[in-house]
């Protein structure tokens, strides 16, 4: 058939630009012959910004909604290829999605609070943060933090993020924190949240409580010690790798069917050194294989002994101070650092004779993720939020949402399932949202703060109200909240809540993007947050990405020497060639290799793709749309080649698979068209009649349909071919 209509073909989901109302006379600039890709990304990231398409319609609810739930980054200044990598992951779904004719939502905040800029404040300051008032010290922060995040925020523009910048905002904002406190108020009215006693992950070096999600854990090897009990009868040996927790053992357990020693429980034995005597109790979750097959149970050398004190309803006896320094149970010992603590006494008891059998052990060692220090479990009054009776809800709603890739649901549900307590929310430092309560000075009842005056720092904010008890007087919680409370509610507040009326149009988030090793932590807390604040699911899909392995294999890493900046990068290849790399390195979810020759290919093609592009503007410069004409056999098998293409590369977006998008586009371009189609129309592209027409049609349309399969990857040159060649006024990126 003749062009008097497009062809069906290669119209698939709407990706194919030759419509009737282009089938007008057309006059198209030609390409100039060289471009420099660094002026080309920066001309269009600002006119971009200046014609504002890339801005969320809060106003428009005509067209469905794709929102981002962002991860708001700690802004540490240095932005990284795992950077490169997550970022082109959220940016290419949000502009697939603009293109597809989504009303996108790609908001942009950063993750101020936290230890680290405290510590960092410090060392620059050359003081502690008690040297001055916590409101003092949080501005210092606050001027501290400023300068990353101007730093990061450039390194993500530069990158080309379609990032609606309206929405940007810092977790350390008064209004931010006001929404988090708020938020607060409202799950201790739901009675998920409460203020306790309890068995806690506590780190001696940052001196304050952490979440289990905090913990990181390593395999190193140690030592472990057999050492004798006097028991009736004689000697009932126990190994153990922590001597130092012998002054705070509360009882021995042995597994009821175990012959050895069932006949001790019910009797007391005596603890060496320290002379106390414990209880021998029956415990089936008592390993006889390991050790001696005798427990020794602490206040608290790990989590065992937290089930097996709950359990027997034993005694809490406090060893260590918030310092990790021994406290006066600890006799002589006392006044000691727990690590020097333990030295101390493995060698009194080897002079002494008490050390039956000495020998290395391989075991697993839990480290605060901020500083490395290995984990001290204490007891202590902190503010927890419920999330063991969310369990059940998280695991149901993490098997009924969407992941990419599919396999990576089981890890979400794997953690919930695993954890032992709930969630503990406080922390004992100061450049964090603070919690807001108050506390009567006379009965020590709870003050929470009301709605109407947050956001409010009980530190520095003395009330004027009175307790039931009649007292008027009340001391503040000088406690903060976990950062993860902060990063937890992003789906809501960049939704809108709580102050716009229609924030559940922007609700769930359509994506929630992580990265694997934080599954745990930022899309747990996200789920039963929100579920346990408005019962529903904050995220209808997770979107993951992997870790960047330097050269050699390894993690990337400045400490392994395998690092890459991005600066050297984008300098050398502007940005939509290791946009490229980060598309097509790997599989969605895996580990993706950082290698050169993977942009410098990302580079070439994009000279490939423009020098076609170049030939094929000035083979159109004569080119009229409406004028009819017949296609050739070679212009029929290009079309159905571009069908198969677009068929594979939108089957492959819609499934997050970037690398099978990428390969399917570039794969196209550079061989299909440009080597074979290309060569063989050269013939009638330089002749007349209705065998060039055909051609320029076939150009014409091919051209139009794979700059808009390579749009979301590499927008900045496919915007600069389309602007010159197609539409000046209109953005590929917002072209249907």
């Amino acid at each position: 058939q003749p062009f008097k209509k497009p062809w069906r073909g290669i119209q698939h989901q709407n990706w194919f630009p030759w419509t009737p109302t282009r089938r007008r006379r057309t006059t198209l600039n030609v390409l100039p012959k060289k471009i420099d890709f660094l002026e080309v990304e920066e001309k269009w990231q600002r006119r971009w910004e200046e014609e504002a398409i890339h801005r969320y319609d809060w106003g428009d609810d005509s067209r469905p909604v794709f929102s981002v739930d962002t991860p708001p980054p700690y802004p540490s200044g240095d932005f990284h290829m795992g950077n490169v990598l997550n970022w082109t992951y959220f940016d290419i779904r949000a502009r697939y999605k603009r293109m597809r004719g989504y009303n996108v939502l790609f908001p942009q905040g950063w993750d101020c609070h936290g230890l680290p800029t405290e510590v960092a404040v410090e060392k620059a300051k050359k003081m502690r943060k008690s040297d001055v008032p916590p409101d003092v010290f949080r501005r210092m922060c606050e001027e501290w933090i400023e300068q990353y995040i101007a730093k990061m925020k450039t390194a993500v523009q530069r990158l080309g993020c379609s990032i609606d910048w309206t929405t940007e905002y810092r977790t350390m904002e008064p209004q931010y924190m006001r929404k988090v406190q708020l938020s607060f108020l409202k799950l201790y009215e739901k009675d998920m949240i409460y203020k306790g006693e309890h068995p806690i992950n506590w780190c001696p070096r940052c001196e304050t409580a952490i979440a289990d999600a905090e913990v990181e854990h390593d395999h190193k090897q140690g030592r472990i010690y057999t050492i004798p009990f006097q028991a009736p009868g004689g000697e009932l040996l126990i190994a153990t790798t922590r001597p130092v927790y012998l002054p705070a053992c509360v009882a021995l357990g042995v597994h009821p069917e175990d012959k050895r020693y069932n006949k001790l429980i019910g009797e007391k034995a005596t603890v060496p050194v320290f002379g106390q005597t414990v209880p021998i109790i029956a415990n089936d979750e008592v390993d006889p294989t390991f050790g001696t097959g005798a427990m020794m149970i602490c206040t608290y050398g790990d989590k065992a002994d937290v089930v097996a004190v709950a359990r027997f309803n034993l005694p809490v006896v406090n060893l260590i101070d918030g310092k990790g320094v021994l406290l006066p149970v600890a006799g002589k010992y006392a006044g000691m650092r727990i690590q020097d603590g333990q030295k101390a006494i493995v060698e009194d008891m080897r002079g002494a004779g008490l050390i039956r059998e000495e020998k290395t052990l391989d075991q697993e060692v839990g480290l605060c993720w901020r500083c490395g220090t290995p984990i001290e479990v204490v007891n202590a009054k902190q503010w927890f939020m419920r999330t063991i009776s969310l369990t059940d809800k998280v695991v149901e709603t993490a098997k009924r949402i969407t992941w990419y890739p599919d396999w990576m649901r089981q890890r979400l549900i794997d953690w919930a399932t695993g954890l032992d307590w709930d969630w503990v929310l406080s922390r004992q430092r100061v450049f964090a949202t603070p919690v807001p309560a108050w506390y009567c000075k006379n009965c020590g009842k709870i003050r929470l703060a009301k709605p109407e005056e947050l956001p409010v720092d009980p530190r520095v904010t003395v009330i004027h109200d009175e307790c039931e008890c009649g007292s008027t007087e009340f001391v503040p919680d000088t406690d903060v909240m976990d950062t993860w409370f902060d990063s937890s509610l992003t789906c809501a507040i960049h939704a809108g809540w709580p102050d716009r009326q229609d924030w559940r149009r922007q609700f769930p988030a359509s994506v929630h993007p992580s990265g694997q090793d934080i599954i745990r932590t930022w899309a747990y807390y996200l789920m039963v947050r929100h579920l346990a604040l408005f019962d529903e699911t904050p995220y209808d899909s997770v979107l993951i990405n992997g870790m960047v392995l330097g050269a050699d294999g390894r993690k990337m890493s400045k400490s392994l020497g395998n690092f890459v900046s991005t600066p050297e990068v984008f300098s050398k290849y502007g940005c939509d060639a290791p946009r490229q790399w980060a598309a097509a390195g790997g599989s969605t979810g895996t580990d993706i290799p950082f290698r050169w020759e993977d942009v410098e290919y990302g580079w070439r093609f994009m000279r490939k793709l423009w020098n076609a592009c170049r030939f094929t503007s000035m083979r159109l410069e004569d080119y009229d749309p409406a004028a009819d004409a017949e296609p050739r056999l070679l212009d029929r098998w290009i079309a159905s080649k571009l069908q198969a293409t677009i068929v594979k590369a939108t089957d492959a977006m819609e499934a997050c698979d970037f690398m099978n998008a990428a390969e399917a586009a570039r794969n196209f371009i550079w061989h299909t068209f440009c080597d074979d189609y290309l060569e063989a129309a050269k013939t009638r592209l330089y002749g007349d009649g209705d065998g060039k027409t055909a051609a320029q049609h076939t150009l014409y349309a091919t051209v139009a349909t794979m700059l808009k399969l390579m749009a979301p990857i590499t927008p900045h040159i496919t915007e600069a071919i389309w602007r010159t060649m197609s539409d000046p006024e209109t953005s590929i990126n917002v072209s249907p």
